[in-house]
C-alpha cells in the first residue's frame, strides 16, 4: 500500500494497524470499534489529520514511512510520495 497525503487514515490502520503508535504521536487519539471518530477515519485524508493535528505534512508522512519500513511491509520514498 503506497502512503501518500490522500491517502485515508482508516486504511493506514486497517493495513498497518500496529503502527497506530505513531498517530498517538501526533495525537491522533486510538477509537474504539463503533466510534464516531472511527467512521470519520474512513473520510479523514493523512493531509487533513496532518492540519488537524498541526504537525507538517512532510513530518507525518516520513514518520509513517519509516514505521511501515520497519514493519518490512513495504519500501517506500518520501520524495516521491511528497508534493509540496
Amino acid at each position: 500500500m503506497e502512503i501518500t497525503e490522500k491517502t485515508r487514515v482508516f486504511d493506514i490502520l486497517q493495513n498497518y494497524g500496529d503502527i497506530a503508535g505513531v498517530m498517538v504521536m501526533f495525537g491522533v487519539k486510538p477509537v474504539g470499534k463503533y466510534s464516531l471518530r472511527r467512521i470519520i477515519t474512513r473520510v479523514l485524508t493523512v493531509k487533513m489529520a496532518a492540519r488537524i493535528h498541526r504537525v507538517p505534512l512532510h513530518e507525518f508522512l516520513d514518520k509513517l514511512y519509516k514505521a511501515v519500513e520497519q514493519k518490512g511491509k513495504v519500501s517506500v520514498d518520501p520524495v516521491q510520495n511528497y508534493k509540496r
